[in-house]
């Protein structure tokens, strides 16, 4: 192994160890297997789930900053950057912001790009998605996206429509915090013929939002969807475990060694 050849793994974080391993790991596992020249260094974007498993985990994750000193003090020279986000938004435009500080102490900082990307990232996960939702013929797939005020949130209906031009027209995406809203994936379902739903999120790990939002108590999509009288089946897998999704932060790694 060249030890100054290193991959850095970024992503927002998540504080529930369950998904964490499933999602994250099997990321940073398949990027380990598939590239064991280069040493792989972890980094969450979230300070808050940073100090949320720090104190009540005891598990110490850097933030980008502290893992690109972590990478100098071992002598890392060239450095592979792959976000683990779903679009070129907030998050990424952070992270970015931070390497720029630190491009020029190392001889070589590459960067990847975040999950959907360009039009064949979209088919890629269309696909991978639908390989894994296993879903019946009577059923409508919805899908449960983050969203956000960021321009990039243009990735979930070019998803939607991603997935319906290539014929499956039974899916709907919608988000928590952008466009399209529960409300607006509730007023297409309301005109199809489907009574039964499957109810999956677009998020990269199953945690609190996956948990809470889409599928916890009062409010929660699931509870909405069912209040409205459909049958709701739910897979409580974050896209991290699925492996045609992981396929393509690798591909993304590929594109920039």
């Amino acid at each position: 192994m060249n030890q100054k050849k290193a991959i850095l793994v970024v992503s927002f974080g998540t504080s529930h160890l369950d998904t964490l391993e499933h999602t994250i790991g099997a990321i940073e596992r398949d990027m380990k297997a598939a590239f064991p020249e280069y040493r792989l260094y972890r980094a969450f974007t979230s300070r808050k789930i940073v100090q949320k498993l720090k104190c009540t985990k005891k598990i110490e994750i850097d933030t980008v900053a502290e893992a690109l000193e972590r990478m100098l003090a071992d002598g890392i020279e060239t450095v592979l950057v792959q976000p683990t986000y779903i679009m070129n938004g907030n998050e990424n435009d952070s992270m970015l912001e931070v390497l720029m500080e630190y491009a020029s102490r190392f001889q070589r900082m590459r960067v990847g790009k975040p999950l959907l990307s360009s039009p064949d990232d979209y088919k890629k996960a269309v696909h991978a998605v639908m390989e894994a939702a296993d879903l019946k013929e009577d059923e409508a797939l919805v899908m449960m996206g983050h969203g956000t005020n960021h321009h990039a949130n243009a990735a979930y209906p070019t998803l939607e429509y991603t997935f319906h031009l290539l014929g499956y027209r039974q899916v709907l995406v919608g988000t928590l915090g952008g466009f399209p809203s529960l409300g607006d994936v509730m007023g297409k379902l309301a005109v199809s013929d489907y009574r039964k739903v499957r109810l999956m999120p677009f998020l990269l790990v199953a945690g609190g939002h996956a948990k809470n939002d889409m599928v916890g108590g009062e409010g929660s999509w699931k509870c909405e969807l069912e209040a409205a009288g459909y049958e709701v089946n739910v897979v409580l897998k974050g896209l991290g475990e699925i492996e045609g999704i992981r396929r393509i932060f690798q591909e993304h790694i590929e594109e920039i060694r």
